[in-house]
């Protein structure tokens, strides 16, 4: 029993080539807005399109990613994740071709075929990073599970840091150059996912159709009030961070004639911060749930705090530590919403759940640009303002329908059906062997036994009451 326990805990050990396939997936996916922020400024003059306009740009990515999720989460259940992944990723490339082709040959005329590629490239989006992560989940146990996790979620925290120093560099180029990068990037990474990872066998019947949508109510009916405010929580958090990077990208070309790396460098600040905060709360919060809720409601009440604040100052310092403060806020918000929100569920609902919180987070990122480009329009005051509005908001919900005990409750009754099943699973009623088995160990003492199906109790005894192990009986 030693013997086969290592070896299955051999089995469970993170491949570092797998893993490292796995983890350009969700990379991919963040490059798809954040390096295109830095050229935005650069792509509406040139398309002679408004500020508005031009963040469709990004609207038209995150939308469709965020409303094709949930059923790219069912079809990788029920059909394979390299069978969603694989072609998810091919479309991504294909839209990002469409765009930068349309840019290259029909000039100022190719902002519709743009924005058809930008729609490609958000469905391929939906079938990336959330089903990497599932991939993650069933390929990996326990510790290795959370270690392959925790890679995942640092390549797209650094995806997130690089994203805009890289834009601007391709920028340098043309900043049509970037639709050109996603498919060069994308062909290693399907290469990698094709040929290096594999999938362990199914290990039940997926779920219907009708079933899915069965356990949607199932679950929001128990548990709205906490999966609706921790939804809220999170769409709120990278609306705002992305609305304000893409307001400080044009702040910084016109105010300050910022431009290039310099402009991705600074760009990459906040986003730096918030990085930094999510690995080391990531590592720090565990299963403390009454930690997690109150580092929620502190990290809204920080961004709401410094954007109230950013209209105060008219200076370039204030501005970035205040957008900086903003981002250690969103850093202390989003990994205490994914254990959240993963933990208040059973293991066979997590997943839906986790696309559905995917979506509102895809939703929120393109909520962003546009609603902050309308509201720059009315004044820079009432931008921040109406921002730090929605943070006190989210901080206040998750004050009141996050609840410690419930949460608490749920862990324990998932901890105690994880025993119990543990426990259905490895006990097995002795089966008494035939006399010729231990003949033939004691032989042959280093020889292995091929464990064999018993048979049912009604059918182990014979009418004398003695057993029967599925030979001749003595007559």
């Amino acid at each position: 029993m030693s013997q086969a326990a290592a070896a299955g805990n051999k089995g469970n050990q993170v491949n570092k080539f797998t893993l490292a396939a796995l983890a350009g997936v969700p990379l991919i996916m963040v490059l798809g807005n954040s390096m295109l922020i830095p050229v935005l400024p650069k792509m509406s003059e040139a398309l002679k399109v408004s500020q508005m306009q031009i963040s469709l740009v990004i609207t038209l990515f995150s939308v469709p990613a965020g409303l094709v999720i949930p059923l790219a989460g069912f079809l990788s259940d029920r059909y394979g994740r390299k069978k969603v992944i694989i072609p998810s990723l091919f479309l991504y490339g294909l839209g990002g071709l469409l765009a930068g082709a349309a840019a290259l040959f029909l000039k100022e005329k190719a902002f519709p075929l743009i924005l058809g590629g930008r729609i490609i490239q958000g469905i391929g989006a939906a079938g990336t990073a959330p089903i990497a992560m599932a991939f993650c989940g069933d390929l990996w146990k326990g510790k290795e599970r959370a270690k392959s996790l925790g890679v995942i979620e640092f390549s797209n925290g650094m995806g997130k840091v690089a994203s805009p120093i890289l834009g601007s560099l391709l920028g340098l180029i043309a900043w049509w150059a970037i639709f050109f990068f996603f498919p060069i990037v994308i062909a290693v990474v399907i290469l990698g996912v094709w040929f290096i990872t594999k999938e362990p066998d199914a290990q039940k019947e997926p779920k219907g159709v009708k079933q899915y949508l069965n356990s949607i109510k199932k679950i929001f009916k128990k548990k709205s009030p906490l999966l609706l405010s921790c939804f809220f929580a999170g769409s709120a958090a990278l609306l705002i961070l992305f609305g304000v990077l893409f307001y400080l990208s044009d702040y910084l070309e016109k105010k300050f004639a910022m431009d290039g790396v310099l402009k991705g460098a600074a760009l990459a600040i906040p986003v730096l911060f918030m990085s930094t905060t999510s690995y080391i709360t990531g590592a720090l919060i565990k299963k403390q749930v009454s930690v997690m809720k109150w580092l929620v409601v502190i990290g809204h009440g920080l961004i709401a705090a410094s954007l109230v604040t950013l209209p105060i100052f008219n200076n370039i310092y204030a501005f970035f530590a205040g957008i900086s403060f903003a981002g250690i806020g969103t850093g202390l918000v989003l990994p205490c919403l994914n254990t959240l929100i993963t933990s208040s569920t059973d293991k066979d609902e997590r997943g839906l759940v986790t696309s559905l919180y995917g979506s509102v987070r895809f939703l929120g990122v393109a909520a962003g640009p546009p609603l902050f480009g309308w509201l720059v329009g009315i004044g820079p005051d009432v931008m921040f303002w109406a921002s730090a509005g929605l943070a006190a908001v989210a901080a206040v919900l998750a004050f009141f329908f996050i609840k410690v005990k419930a949460l608490q409750a749920s862990q324990q009754e998932g901890n105690q059906k994880a025993r119990e099943t543990q426990a259905k699973q490895t006990v097995v009623d002795p089966v008494a062997q035939p006399a010729y088995i231990y003949n033939s160990l004691a032989c042959w003492p280093n020889a292995s036994v091929v464990a064999r199906k018993p048979l049912p109790a009604d059918r182990r005894r014979n009418g004398g009451g003695q057993v029967n192990n599925g030979g001749t009986t003595n007559q």
